[in-house]
């Protein structure tokens, strides 16, 4: 039987193997969708990485199994969010397997052994050093790729986590499809009602101006922050966070496409359609060599099929009265008019029942599941 090495990164070499071991893993996964190297590069580099910018300590670990890599993990302590949640948890991540229950378990327990010196008491994630990007574990949904800033694992990691005691740390992720090529009842009741409330004049609906983007960025970050206060876990955003999570998008986003709802000049709803470019990533090898670039050109020319929606808020005391049903309605005619087929919301947890219910409402189905842990040390 092999021996199970778990060892640090520390040269170019080992980071260079640390990134490129998921094409391992899904090297023959038609669903997976490689990440961009140059920006992952980023992200774990301790002078660049916005984890480590706010404050965040890290370390990445390699499996070795006969000489070759066997599996990936971050060991990581976010101080902020530790400070803010009154918590002491340690965020793992980059968590990446052979099919071998011994490397997962050699991989856990080097984390735990990282955490316990620094007297944190929970292992909590997979989150890749970014709340927002790919974290969790699939659980369910398996019949197409995953759209824009959501992930892809194999089956067994659900098994893998479960086994080493990891218990679910929240309600699963869920993402929701809604078709637009046909004009399905759902969506026929939801122009029905959208249009009362047109007639009303009460809530208007705008798109982005980016011309004011300073503006519109104090108007997200407002929204965030107490739209989202309910939720579990929930923790203030910064408006410096807010911005650099939209910023990427700004030069490809289109404005007709990101939708503020305004009542007396109030700012009170946003929704924000992005079209999917995971349906270009996925023929672009995460830009591993100088051709993926062309290759990822070409495929960013064509109109993709999905707009993925990854955020609708809407200030608490208007959830009732029809703001929601004014930007989603407006938000399909305009994807419609724009060759779109189908919409994706995700990630949306089970514990925001407004979003899901409101969408099933619309006639959208549940496809994807995610599951984050956390385990006691």
């Amino acid at each position: 039987m092999s021996t199970i090495e778990i060892r640090p990164v520390r040269t170019v070499k080992e980071r260079r193997i640390f990134l490129t071991f998921p094409w391992r893993i899904y090297r023959d996964d038609p669903l997976w969708v490689p990440p961009l190297l140059p920006e992952r590069a980023r992200t774990i580099d301790p002078r660049r990485g916005a984890f480590f910018t706010r404050g965040g300590e890290a370390e990445f670990f390699v499996a070795w199994s006969d000489g070759r890599p066997a599996g990936t993990i971050c060991a990581a302590e976010d101080k902020f969010t530790n400070q803010q949640r009154h918590t002491r948890e340690s965020v793992f991540g980059f968590f990446e397997s052979i099919e071998d229950y011994r490397v997962a378990e050699a991989l856990i327990e080097r984390v735990a052994a990282w955490a316990r010196p620094r007297g944190l008491d929970a292992l909590f994630g997979p989150y890749n050093l970014d709340y927002e990007d790919s974290y969790g574990v699939l659980i369910e949904g398996r019949d197409r790729p995953p759209t824009v800033l959501c992930g892809h694992t194999p089956p067994y990691y659900q098994h893998f986590l479960e086994s080493s005691g990891f218990q679910p740390a929240h309600g699963d992720n869920i993402a929701l499809a809604v078709e637009l090529e046909i004009d399905t009842p759902a969506l026929q009741r939801l122009a029905r009602v959208a249009d009362r409330l047109r007639r009303r004049g009460h809530i208007t609906v705008r798109q982005a101006d980016l011309r004011r983007w300073d503006d519109e960025i104090d108007h997200v970050h407002g929204l965030l922050n107490t739209a989202l206060a309910h939720l579990p876990d929930f923790i203030g955003w910064h408006r410096d966070a807010v911005e650099a999570l939209v910023a990427p998008f700004r030069d490809i986003a289109d404005p007709e496409l990101v939708l503020f709802a305004e009542v007396e000049g109030e700012t009170v709803g946003w929704l924000p359609g992005i079209a999917n470019l995971n349906e270009a990533f996925i023929h672009a090898n995460g830009l591993r060599h100088p051709w993926d670039y062309a290759r990822l050109w070409w495929h960013m020319r064509r109109q993709p099929e999905c707009l993925a929606l990854k955020s609708v808020l809407v200030l608490p005391e208007y959830w009732n009265r029809g703001v929601a049903v004014l930007l989603f309605d407006e938000m399909a005619r305009r994807a419609r008019a724009k060759g779109f087929k189908w919409v994706d919301l995700s990630i949306t947890s089970e514990d925001n029942p407004n979003t899901p219910i409101f969408a099933e409402h619309m006639g959208a189905r549940i496809y994807k599941r995610w599951r984050v842990y956390r385990m006691r040390i």
